[in-house]
């Protein structure tokens, strides 16, 4: 490329350019004005790349990931980083080069290594996520000029979600990249070279040149460090060479290009500018003074989007140069308000390196707080003017730069300057999440060390960010000492004041903080002084562990398992099928699907009362919207206007009355997806509110119950069993057990069109149950069934989320698409999505057990609610298999339990990966754990005292066969070493007073198919062809479980060809009638057996033929077959034999068979905050021989990952009692922002998965095993292990009784459940945080 000498040299070789310009992937594309108002991901998408996914609309989950490339004229290079393309302005990367997933690797012309790696690792599920990754690691590769450690790999990938993998395959695949393994990129392996020599990034011939200045690496970083300690393995070991193509370059017209001044426009007569220098800044500010300034997008992109709020004129600053600067000089640091938060940080590491250490402790503060900020696109566009500015998911450093005494320069559109102190500066702060800056000047006086100055900082406790001045007067001139501790503690209680129902709620939790931060800060200081001359305060070494800074170091981890191979492919670890399109981003999904010319786009018009009669709606200010084509309501649906999964209880357009707020009312259709959302919000609609029911305690008081949904079932007598004697011990409690968000990357969507005239409809539709959108269309409209054709290629994430809340949403589409005769187009906003599509069910357990002093439960009496919202949908299902699972694994002679199903005014619950189970064991476990402490004996003794064992029958009727509980239990115990473990812990525990660690091992027990019996049959179609390629369909849908790919090793196996051989068609109503939805963890079992029926047939068909001769192939075979006219299509069918469930007698046998497991879980939490890490997690299953054991091992470990979520960190806040400060009926809790699901920062440390040896099942196909739902429950044990070190922490406090912890176990109920001196002042002993139930 060459370096320019100066811009004037610039100048005269190109004269400035007026048009903006933009590369994408190495093309020159001229931006037209009027696109002001689209994102760089629209337009990415509107131009054909769609491998860039839409997965939130607002930065957090990182699906919409792409690198982009400027050339910094000051330091005279490129830089290149990740940003988030949803929020991002199209014209704010003009005169920028672009790269997408599309412009790294193909599926047809060769992948890019990263790619590759991560295909071959099983680091693709669903896909949908993928793209995301592998452009956070390759912008971390371009840009990095040393081979990146470990650490910063995880960190790159912070910023990007995965609701599959678990993250464990994503970073073992990027793992290879911090490795000097130059085979990735030469063919050549590093094991076979001499002493000193390495791979010549030049030649790819073996050299010595890197021996000599291993500094020197190759720009476009071709070689790539090892460490011997990652030994290469079958899935790291990539062959680069397949991969051809050379990077992009930065494009030269842009080295030469000088930046313009931009004047654009965009819809509805934004208007965008780009100043180049502060006076036009400055000028265009006095011009429009309500004009929004932009750097990075990250908080007004979201108000725009979100929030509804409209910006007219929009000023980019980023390249306004007084903005951008970072200087130090003898005051200190000049910072300009357009900083990069990724160049501070950068920056501030400087800084730290070049001055004295009690210069650099605010530089230090800052860095420790911008390592947790947000993901590293975030990081990489947001500045530190906005952040100042606004109270976006960053401004945790207000409290910072109050606390550094920092000073802020303000600057008006006339010139004018002035200074202003940072603790006087902020007005308005809308941030909750509580952050703090503390400092204090210490002096030696009198042979004491006295405080002469002090700031103390807090944010997140008040609408703004908030100086504790009267405890920074309390302290100023007292000697730092334990007196000052004590007294400034209760000046502090005094000095922040929370009011009950302040926004954000967790008012007791932030109260306790502020005392907490303040000890740790007094500790922190005491040790950091610790030696120094008449200084007498000195820190226990129990305490010590209080201030050490968290460092997580890289994971490691093991899959172990053995390969049971039955013919060519199963049995073998084969990558997913579609893995490359994945990787590569040219796997489709269904909003991928190429939009047709005249389609159009939907938005729902939704109920914003929890339950209220509709008095009217006006729809004028949407008629008048721009773009707008149609409006369709309950009048205007052409036939039914009731629909159900089970029982019809719904509406598809509410008529008369709403019951939850996100309820449908109607359905617009526009032009664009922005214009209908914009007319759908100006549909005006009039409500007489009603009372609603909020929470599982209020329907039971109301006594609102969905009809016909009580279930009971008993063994032995329990009251005589409690009134007897026989129990030495009898326990009552109430266990609260919240729901759960499926987060599947990809949201809601479907495109609808007609065929012949509106004779017949068709549809592409995410969701696992194409059946359903079949019969809902053909409901709505009218229309036989055979006239409806759903097809499902794949999808991204389903988790039971897409089951039946999927159709109702095709059915709106279907409406308007069926009327006008155009095609429609409907995704669903993330925010949308989640308020409306129904959760994990929240349950209320009450139990009351009996046991003796042994440990052995002879009674269990438990009544389980559950809460189901507004319509049935299949509450009634998830209740039954929580009660099938209530007994867990443990045998219990007498058992009564009663279950109900809550009609409350929430958007319909729905099923969710355990579909129920996971809330039955959890109330069951919780009792198991409640009898260790009225024993005082460890839970694990209780459990093993209780296990079901061979014959064992279950309180339902059936019997346990081959029961492999005992081996796996055993294995795990050897394995984890849990004596060891449990005298490790308790040593720690014994010398740490703050930081607490436990330990907990879970069995479980899942059963294996589908509660209703009808749901248990499937079909499949298979075709030979003369070639000797197969071609399979069946009724199970693709959603990242692997399901096609074990189905294709069930066929390639049956008829002895190459796995390649064989290629799994999209799911298709048309193909395979009447499909169960793909649920309940049976698919492969059904589908599998279903297909080797069709192979099966086909095969005996052809065996006259086989028989006369042998052939050279089988594409010769059935070339064979096919001259002497024999049938090579086969249609195949499977029942699940002898089940069957009879609710009238409580008696049957609803499950084929079990999946056994167990876990083993470490942790450690900070008992003054309540954050946690997961040490380590140990995982044993039975899966008897397995179809795909790598495939398997990766659900292992996505189910767990996200039942870690359920158990300990992602909480749902609804406007209910709980919950004041959100309105009645909300969901506040409705973006990554708000909820969070475990990122690959909460993956544990150290994560071993094995299979159990040895086992096969003779009650599913090739004896294997389900694997989606049964490891899920195992996440319990990090719940459990918490709930062990909470128990640590009380008992320093004398308190050893047993007391509840909710799931989540979220900070708040961890560090509120740690009672010591801090919370005592602001509650009981019994106090329980607020959960919406």
């Amino acid at each position: 490329m060459g370096s320019l000498k100066n811009e004037e040299e610039a100048d005269q070789i190109l004269e400035e350019s007026k048009e903006a310009i933009l590369y994408v992937n190495g093309v020159r594309r001229v931006l037209p004005d009027g696109l002001a108002h689209l994102t760089l991901l629209e337009y990415l998408r509107d131009i054909g790349l769609t491998g860039t996914k839409l997965g939130c609309g607002e930065g957090g989950c990182g699906a919409c990931t792409v690198m982009v490339s400027h050339y910094d004229r000051d330091f005279k290079k490129c830089v290149h980083y990740a940003i988030n393309a949803c929020l991002a302005p199209l014209y704010s990367v003009e005169g920028m080069h672009v790269i997408t997933v599309e412009g790294l690797g193909s599926y047809k012309h060769g992948l890019h290594p990263i790619q590759e790696s991560l295909a071959r690792a099983h680091g693709s599920q669903c896909g949908f996520c993928t793209p995301g990754f592998v452009m956070s690691m390759y912008a971390l590769l371009r840009s990095s000029r040393t081979p990146p450690s470990e650490e910063q790999i995880e960190e790159c990938l912070a910023g990007n979600l995965c609701r599959c993998t678990g993250y464990r395959p994503i970073l073992d695949a990027f793992r290879v990249f911090a490795k000097t393994d130059d085979k990735l990129y030469t063919g050549v392996s590093s094991a076979s070279l001499q002493e000193g020599e390495s791979v010549c990034p030049s030649t790819g011939k073996p050299c010595s040149c890197k021996s000599n200045n291993a500094n020197d690496v190759d720009k476009d970083r071709k070689c790539i460090p090892s460490e011997d300690r990652h030994k290469p393995t079958s899935y790291s070991e990539i062959d680069g060479s397949k991969y051809t193509e050379k990077e992009l370059i930065f494009p030269p017209e842009l080295l030469l290009r000088k930046l313009n001044y931009l004047n654009l426009t965009g819809f509805g007569g934004l208007k965008w500018y780009r100043p180049l220098k502060l006076k036009h800044l400055l000028d265009l500010k006095a011009k429009y003074p309500d004009a929004k300034l932009l750097v990075g997008n990250t908080e007004v992109g979201i108000e725009m989007r979100f929030k509804r709020m409209q910006y007219q004129v929009l000023i980019s600053v980023m390249h306004v140069p007084e903005l951008n600067a970072l200087n130090v000089n003898h005051e200190g640091l000049e910072i300009g308000g357009a900083v990069r938060l990724s160049d501070l940080l950068t920056f501030f590491r400087k800084v730290i390196t070049k001055r004295a250490a009690h210069e650099t402790s605010s530089c230090k503060a800052f860095i420790e707080q911008l390592k947790w900020f947000a993901g590293t696109q975030i990081r990489n566009v947001a500045s530190v003017g906005g952040n100042i500015c606004t109270a976006s998911p960053i401004s945790d450093l207000n409290p910072l730069w109050m606390a550094a005494g920092a000073k802020f320069q303000i600057i008006d559109y006339k010139g004018n300057i002035r200074t202003i102190m940072a603790e006087k500066f902020f007005l308005d702060y809308r941030k909750v999440d509580l952050a703090n800056g503390m400092r204090v000047h210490l002096q030696e006086h009198s042979e004491n060390w006295v405080v002469v100055d002090a700031s103390i900082i807090y944010g997140g406790v008040a609408p703004l960010s908030l100086s504790a001045t009267k405890t920074k007067e309390f302290l100023i001139g007292k000697i730092w000492d334990q007196d000052l501790l004590q007294n400034a503690l209760k000046v502090l209680q005094k000095d922040i004041l929370l009011k009950e129902e302040a926004p954000g709620g967790m008012v007791e939790f932030r109260k306790s903080l502020t005392l907490s931060f303040f000890f740790k800060f007094f500790l922190w200081v005491s040790h950091q002084m610790e030696g120094e001359k008449y200084f007498k305060e000195c820190v226990p070494l129990s305490h010590l562990s209080a201030v050490q800074s968290v460092h997580r170091p890289p994971g490691t981890g093991s899959q172990d398992y053995e390969i049971m191979k039955h013919g060519t492919a199963v049995g073998s670890p084969e990558v997913h099928l579609s893995s490359r399109l994945q990787v590569t981003g040219e796997a489709e999904y269904a909003d991928d699907s190429q939009f047709p010319p005249n389609g159009l786009h939907a938005a729902l018009v939704l109920s914003r009362k929890p339950h209220a009669r509709i008095l009217s709606i006006d729809d004028s200010g949407a008629k008048s919207s721009p773009g707008f084509v149609g409006i369709f309501l309950a009048k205007d649906v052409p036939a039914g206007n009731k629909i159900g999964p089970v029982v019809t209880d719904e509406e598809l357009f509410a008529e008369e009355y709403v019951t939850c707020v996100g309820q449908v009312i109607g359905v617009v259709v526009a032009d664009t997806h922005e214009n209908a959302k914009l007319a759908a919000r100006k549909v005006h609609v009039e409500y007489e509110e009603l009372p609603a029911i909020l929470t599982i305690q209020d329907a039971i008081n109301a006594k609102s119950f969905h009809p016909n949904s009580e279930r009971c079932l008993r063994k032995g007598d329990v009251d005589h069993c409690f009134q007897s004697g026989q129990c030495d011990k009898i326990i009552e409690a109430e266990v609260q057990i919240g729901g759960q968000e499926h987060f599947y990357l990809e949201p809601h969507s479907s495109l609808v069109w007609t065929v012949d005239g509106g004779n017949e409809v068709h549809m592409i539709s995410s969701t696992q149950a194409p059946q359903k959108h079949q019969k809902y269309v053909s409901v709505v409209l009218g229309l036989p069934m055979s006239k409806v054709v759903c097809k499902t290629k794949r999808i991204g994430g389903g988790f039971g989320g897409k089951e039946t809340r999927s159709a109702f949403i095709a059915a709106a589409a279907a409406v308007p698409s069926y009327l006008l005769n155009r095609p429609v187009k409907i995704v669903l906003d993330r925010d949308t999505d989640m308020m409306i599509t129904g959760q994990r069910h929240s349950f209320l357990g009450k139990y009351k057990v009996g046991f003796t002093n042994e440990g052995r439960v002879l009674a269990l009496d438990l009544e389980i609610h559950n809460n189901a919202g507004n319509s049935m949908d299949l509450s009634l299902a998830i209740l039954e298999r929580a009660i099938f699972h209530s007994d867990n694994v443990y045998e219990i002679p007498n058992m009564r339990i009663v279950g109900r199903v809550c009609f409350t005014n929430f958007p319909s619950h729905t099923a969710f990966r355990g579909f129920g189970g996971p809330q039955g064991m959890l109330i069951a476990e919780n009792w198991i754990q409640r009898i260790a402490v009225e024993l005082k004996k460890n839970p694990e003794e209780i459990r093993e005292k209780n296990f079901q064992g061979e014959g064992s029958v279950l309180h339902y009727g059936q019997q346990l066969q081959h029961c492999t509980l005992a081996q796996i239990w055993n294995e795990l115990k050897l394995s984890c070493n849990f004596v060891k473990a449990r005298e490790e812990v308790d040593l720690f525990n014994g010398q740490n007073r703050w930081i607490k660690r436990g330990i907990a091992m879970v069995p479980t027990k899942f059963g294996i198919s589908f509660t209703t019996k009808l749901m248990n049959q499937a079909g499949a179609l298979v075709h030979v062809y003369t070639d000797g390629t197969v071609l399979v369909t069946h009724g199970g849908v693709e959603m990242g479980q692997g399901l096609h790919t074990k189905v294709a090793q069930i066929a390639a196996s049956a008829f002895n060809i190459p796995l390649s051989s064989v290629f799994i068609s999209d799911t298709s109503t048309d193909k395979v009638p009447n499909a169960s939805p793909t649920a309940a963890s049976a698919s492969s079992d059904m589908y599998g057996a279903a297909v080797l029926d069709a192979c099966e047939k086909i095969k005996a068909r052809m065996e006259p033929i086989a028989s006369q001769r042998i052939f050279n192939s089988f594409s010769e075979l059935a070339s064979a077959c096919y001259a002497e006219r024999i049938d090579l299509s086969a249609h195949g069918f499977y029942i699940t034999p002898d089940i069957g469930f009879d609710w009238r007698i409580g008696k049957g046998i609803p499950f084929r068979y079990f999946t056994y497991g167990a876990a083993f879980a470490e942790v450690e939490i900070d008992t003054l905050t309540g954050d946690f890490h997961t040490r380590e997690a140990n995982i044993v299953l039975d899966l008897g021989y397995s179809l795909n054991p790598a495939i398997d091992v990766g659900q292992i470990e996505g189910a767990f990952i996200q039942g870690l979520g359920w158990v300990a960190l992602e909480e749902l806040k609804w406007g209910d009692g709980a919950h004041k400060w959100i309105p009645p009926g909300c969901l506040y809790t409705c973006g990554p922002g708000t909820y969070k699901i475990p990122s690959v920062n909460d993956v544990p440390l150290k994560f071993n998965v094995s299979l159990l040896k040895g086992h096969p099942n003779v009650k599913a196909i090739h004896s294997s095993k389900a694997v989606g739902e049964p490891p899920f429950f195992l996440a319990s044990s990090v719940f459990f292990a918490i709930k062990d070190a909470i128990r640590a922490a009380r008992a320093e406090m004398g308190r050893n009784e047993w007391f509840p912890l909710d799931n989540p176990a979220t900070p708040e109920r961890i560090r509120m459940a740690c009672i010591d001196e801090f919370t005592s002042p602001f509650i009981k002993s019994d106090f329980r945080p607020k959960l919406s139930v």
